[in-house]
């Protein structure tokens, strides 16, 4: 049932439809959903599918522009890509994404009746969206958070924190690139914003809610912070085994010893020599590797690797989770917090986008250690996986902050800090 303050209200959701955005944006439906709300969510054709599994409403938007299939081909591209390439490429798709999203969602969120809506925080452009119908939206980071402070090193970057003069300078002379090339999403915005007689944002905060900001990272995974907006919740992850679609694995193949567990998600996987190298690191460990390729490619084609390690397509990751000694990821967010919330330490190979953010939380945190890929060699790779794997520092601080997650509340702090906003239309603050 609702809560009593916060009677049934219609919420939107609105995200990119990757599986790592739709993985952490549809347990937050389906937790509005089980207290009484409707969810609808408004996406192109490829979040179809995993919207209506798991159990949410779906309504289509620019369908012609982007067609079924078109969300694999894009990211089969970007699989491909790493570094400032990757995100180049990445920034044109969100570009593209936001130009369609402010085209065509207005029109379909008040045909649908829409009361207030959660944004990925990676979705451009869906802040104007609610504030042009003039309905309140919470900002949701299902990534890496995003928000500048000059202390803290961009998200593409695997820099530690460090508050001294020189890294403040270093930070924003990569904020200003970051600028030049993020450029193109803020003229597709303020385009919008000018024509509907919206103030024009200034600066890439000005984007995000004022009522509430949501990020599943516990704070304690996270540099410290001295400008984040006072509406601004640190509440854990948003994992959900019964919104995602069931995999099989052959469980009888694991043979009992340590389980190393590999995957390099579902987007950042197309650079096969990287498995190759991860075989090669693992061989001779008294451990059991499992590889997930993440859709990539088949296992057959990546027979006779060292080792012979267990190979599969998809693995299901949150069950493996639970029997993994180490995690060795490309530092998604999702995949990083999964590993926490079971107290895997990690060894992260970052490729792109926000995974070298991540990754540097994993090395800052201590739960993990970080190969960036330029420098990834086998000898190098191999000396950190026998250091996660042996020295207890790492473990103990991934039940650290597995610690973390447990007190922060989860899908369920976050959805009531969403019906508070849904029901006041009052900022939520932060308890201190």
């Amino acid at each position: 049932m609702p809560n009593a303050l916060c009677p049934m209200t219609h919420f939107g959701i609105i995200c990119p439809a990757a599986t790592g955005h739709l993985n952490t944006m549809l347990p937050l439906g389906r937790e509005l959903q089980e207290r009484g709300h409707r969810v609808t969510l408004f996406g192109i054709a490829d979040a179809q599918a995993k919207t209506l599994a798991a159990g949410l409403d779906f309504w289509p938007i620019s369908e012609s522009e982007f067609p079924a299939g078109v969300t694999a081909e894009s990211l089969a591209q970007l699989g491909k890509l790493s570094g400032l390439a990757a995100l180049r490429y990445t920034i044109t798709l969100l570009q593209q994404g936001a130009d369609a999203l402010l085209r065509d969602a207005p029109a379909a969120l008040k045909a649908a009746g829409v009361e207030a809506v959660l944004i990925d925080q990676v979705s451009p452009g869906g802040g104007t969206v609610a504030e042009f119908l003039g309905i309140p939206f919470i900002t949701v980071c299902s990534a890496l958070l995003i928000n500048r402070e000059e202390t803290v090193p961009p998200f593409f970057t695997t820099w530690n924190y460090n508050p001294a003069w020189w890294a403040r300078l270093r930070n924003r002379a990569a904020y200003s690139l970051l600028d030049r090339i993020a450029q193109p999403i803020q003229q597709v915005v303020n385009e919008y914003r000018q024509q509907w007689k919206l103030p024009l944002y200034t600066h890439p905060q000005d984007a995000y809610s004022q009522l509430a900001q949501l990020s599943q990272q516990p704070a304690e995974f996270e540099f410290p912070r001295q400008d984040l907006p006072s509406c601004f919740h640190f509440t854990g992850p948003y994992h959900n085994q019964a919104t995602r679609e069931p995999v099989s694995f052959p469980f009888e193949k694991l043979t009992g010893k340590p389980l190393i567990y590999a995957s390099l998600g579902t987007v950042q996987n197309r650079l096969l020599p990287i498995f190759q190298s991860i075989a090669e690191a693992c061989v001779g460990l008294d451990a059991q590797l499992v590889i997930s390729l993440g859709g990539s490619t088949s296992p057959e084609s990546l027979q006779g690797l060292p080792g012979s390690p267990l190979v599969v397509s998809y693995a299901p990751q949150l069950e493996l989770l639970q029997k993994a000694t180490l995690t060795i990821t490309h530092a998604g967010m999702n995949t990083t917090l999964e590993s926490l919330n079971n107290g895997v330490p990690m060894v992260a190979i970052p490729i792109a986008n926000d995974q070298p953010g991540v990754a540097a939380r994993i090395a800052w945190t201590g739960a993990g250690e970080c190969v960036p890929l330029a420098k990834l060699t086998v000898q190098r790779l191999q000396k950190a996986v026998k250091q996660v794997l042996t020295e207890d520092s790492y473990k103990k601080n991934a039940l650290r902050l597995q610690d973390g997650i447990k007190q922060a509340g989860g899908v369920s702090r976050a959805i009531d800090i969403v019906e508070q906003v849904a029901s006041t239309g009052k900022p939520v603050l932060a308890q201190k």
